[in-house]
């Protein structure tokens, strides 16, 4: 305790307190996941807990699969509950936003019933507020499109089916 009145009243001394307010304040505000400042020999890191933030966006992805399949006849429940091993899945190469279309309220790149062809954008993913748009990987007809417009997407997740 003795510590502090001292660093407050020493110029040129850092508050510790004061230091890691601020570092907070700029992590929330900058939606950074983690800093690390070093200033007179005194090295402050401060992190969100991530795993609570990538454990969110699976969840819709685990209960979208049984709600479709619920409403869906039961010959055609065993393809929706394997969508991820589709030869025709195309996965996100990113963690991101998805969106459909170029612009809100603009016509999607692609619905179910499109023809593409490799190379054709398919949607775009926002990622570090930089848009990247998504090609097809081969030539053919979309037949699912698995995400709704500015919905969260993980590495991986599924994105549309192509056959």
């Amino acid at each position: 305790m003795a510590r502090e009145p001292q660093d407050k009243t020493t110029p040129g001394k850092i508050d510790e307190r004061d230091l890691i307010r601020d570092l907070a304040a700029l992590l929330d505000e900058s939606n950074l996941t983690e800093i690390e400042v070093e200033r007179s020999g005194l090295r402050v890191r401060i992190a969100r807990n991530v795993t609570v933030a990538a454990s969110v966006p699976v969840a819709p992805v685990v209960t979208a699969a049984p709600a479709a399949t619920a409403a869906s006849p039961a010959g055609t429940a065993a393809p929706l509950l394997d969508v991820a091993k589709h030869p025709g899945m195309v996965p996100s190469p990113m963690v991101g936003t998805a969106y459909l279309a170029s612009e809100p309220g603009a016509k999607p790149f692609v619905e179910v019933g499109t023809k593409v062809k490799a190379g054709d954008t398919l949607l775009i993913v926002e990622a570090m507020k930089t848009m990247n748009q998504i090609p097809s990987p081969r030539t053919g007809t979309v037949t699912q499109v698995l995400v709704e417009d500015g919905q969260p997407i993980e590495f991986g997740e599924p994105l549309v089916i192509i056959e």
